[in-house]
């Protein structure tokens, strides 16, 4: 109740005094102030007392105080932050931030056509190779005050990660990593002065992600890291660096911390172990025996343990069975059902449902898939299938768990047949799979995905001239690869949102899997969408006796922020100085995903598509 009457006062206070120019209120951990920034500087809300203390003073149009500069926003910190770069210590007492200095990032120009004369959004935003944001990395008292700054070179080309208080409210622990990526330090720095301590290093070959879901303890914390057996593992981790223990081996992957019970030794987890398309809750004890919680044939989520650790509720489901909620005791793993969704899905019995499916690359590499066969599925018939695919490092499109996908239910009642798959680099294989794709993205995620249409060939119920693939984003760039270079595999695509040249994407994820531009010129130019279009068939000059046997169809949101429509402008400029046909869907405005009247549009004139090259209709 004191909460929900602080925060009708602080709305209240928000309305009246300082209008709408707030951004990313955040309250502090007591809830007796709230932090936001305002013009790129920073400041605190004081709710007692209903003043407001302003912390930063050199905010501008490039000076950015507690607020990302883009790349931050998009590649480290996440869309879900806001753009907040800001963080509360635990006894509300100061506040961390991270100042950007953007003076240096290359300008991109993002033209509206809304109005009579139009607009720009000036972004700055560092392609590849390009200067990236300075950082200086600040403390300063929510009472107001000098900044303390971390003893850090804002001069040096580096990135640094999502920081965290310690218990204490002492130290800031910061995570820094050079630009080539493929080190990370983490530091514990002192709010008192600034000074920093190394507590823990890391170096692997090729990348390293950043330290992410750890949970905090009285000793030290948790975390996920895969730098060692080629898998994630789990490791403890002293608050001054003299204590650091791997907890767990095997083949982990996507490990997500769940609830740590220091005193009796055990770690509760989810991780896809026993099976590579599913999540499974486990228990590692303090000799490092790893016990499944929940069946391995269902894919486990929104894990959530009793305060007391007694019992845990899970959600349970794959792809024959809709979610099943249960009540779990810990100490004997009995069970009780809390709720059986299945009662509130639409025409559960007329739902077609996928079935799991798999390839052995010729190079030894298991990649699974899954399909849905048509209403009245007749094996002695030839069917066109339609391929949904991804392919960027590390996000998996193939999870056994039940989720009604409208469009494969689409395709199954329209005749064709649904296919969702996986190559190499979407972690079903850990490191192993994921390091061969560093410095040439694109190169054997596009030879997997034709061994893909291989396989689906030499089933004798699918129509071999009739497979059509379709991405969005990475997978844009994945689908325009394929319709263009393998026009023999893959006959129709429609890319959605790609990158199509890496040199006109974002510095903090190209380089972390391409390296720079200046270190890798020959695996920049030799993995150029808009150099590979050679093979790709269909001419305007050529008059076809009725549907082109190959046709590629692009779509992009002038408005994209992430992945620039300067990519599909340069690719069709190239497409149609070679003579080539093709489609194109412009959508003014559009963001990296369509939304509203958009999403609706892209929904029908796709599914036109696929009618037409697919079924002929």
């Amino acid at each position: 109740m004191k909460r929900t009457i602080i925060c009708l006062i602080a709305a209240c206070l928000c309305a009246a005094s300082f209008g709408q120019e707030r951004i990313n209120e955040t309250y502090s951990p007591d809830s007796t102030k709230i932090a936001y920034t305002m013009d790129n500087d920073l400041y605190v809300l004081s709710l007692p007392d209903s003043t407001r203390t302003r912390l930063t003073f050199d905010g501008s149009e490039t000076i950015l105080n507690g607020y990302a500069s883009w790349v931050y926003y998009e590649e480290i910190f996440g869309r879900p932050s806001r753009y907040r770069a800001f963080w509360w210590s635990p006894d509300s007492k100061t506040l961390g931030f991270y100042r950007f200095d953007n003076s240096e990032v290359p300008m991109f120009p993002i033209y509206s056509p809304k109005g009579q004369d139009g607009s720009l959004n000036r972004t700055r935003y560092p392609k590849v190779g390009e200067n990236n944001p300075k950082v200086r990395i600040g403390m300063v008292p929510a009472a107001g005050g000098d900044v303390v700054w971390a003893d850090f070179d804002e001069n040096e080309d580096q990135y640094f990660g999502t920081p965290f208080w310690g218990p204490d409210s002492k130290s800031l622990y910061v995570s820094r990593e050079p630009r080539r990526q493929n080190e990370l330090d983490l530091y514990c720095v002192s709010s008192a002065d600034g000074s920093k301590k190394l507590i823990y290093h890391e170096e692997y070959k090729t990348w390293l992600d950043w330290i992410e879901d750890v949970i905090f303890t009285e000793k030290g914390l948790y975390m996920v890291r895969s730098f060692e057996t080629g898998w994630q593992q789990i490791y403890f981790l002293s608050y001054d660096g003299s204590d650091f223990r791997r907890l767990t081996d095997g083949p982990n992957w996507k490990v997500k911390l769940i609830r740590v019970e220091e005193k009796a030794g055990n770690v509760y987890f989810t991780a896809r172990r026993d099976a590579t398309i599913r999540n499974t809750l486990y228990k590692v004890d303090r000799k490092g025996r790893i016990t499944a919680l929940t069946d391995p044939a269902f894919n486990a989520s929104n894990v959530e343990f009793s305060e007391d650790g007694k019992y845990f509720t899970v959600s349970l489901s794959n792809y024959s069975t809709p979610d099943k909620i249960w009540k779990y005791n810990v100490r004997n793993l009995r069970r009780e059902l809390v709720e059986d969704t299945a009662s509130s899905v639409e025409n559960l019995d007329e739902l077609l449902i996928p079935q799991s499916i798999s390839i052995t690359t010729s190079d030894g590499l298991v990649l699974p898939g899954a399909i849905i066969y048509p209403k009245n599925f007749d094996p002695e018939k030839k069917y066109p299938v339609h391929m949904d695919i991804y392919g960027g490092p590390d996000h998996p499109m193939v999870t056994d768990r039940w989720n009604v996908d409208a469009f494969g239910q689409w395709c199954a009642q329209n005749g064709i047949i649904e296919v969702v798959a996986d190559c190499r680099a979407a972690g079903h294989n850990g490191r192993a799979g994921l390091d061969m794709i560093y410095r040439q993205l694109g190169v054997l995620e596009v030879r997997d995905f034709v061994e893909w249409a291989d396989y689906l060939k030499s089933l004798p119920y699918v129509d071999g001239e009739k497979i059509g693939v379709e991405g969005f984003s990475f997978g844009g760039t994945m689908t325009a690869l394929l319709v263009m270079e393998h026009p023999d595999a893959f006959h129709y695509g429609i890319a959605g949102g790609g990158v199509y040249d890496w040199s006109l994407y974002d510095s903090h994820y190209t380089e972390r899997f391409m390296d720079t531009p200046q270190a890798n010129p020959e695996g920049y130019e030799s993995t150029k969408v808009i150099g590979r279009t050679g093979n790709y068939p269909v001419s305007v000059d050529f008059k076809y006796d009725g549907i082109e046997p190959v046709m590629l169809m692009l779509t992009h949101g002038t408005g994209d922020d992430n992945v620039h429509f300067q990519n599909t402008l340069q690719l069709i400029d190239v497409l149609q100085s070679e003579g080539k046909k093709f489609q194109l869907m412009i959508y003014p405005d559009g963001k990296h995903g369509y939304h509203e009247y958009q999403a609706e549009h892209a929904v029908k004139s796709q599914a036109e598509f696929w009618l037409k090259y697919l079924i002929r209709r």
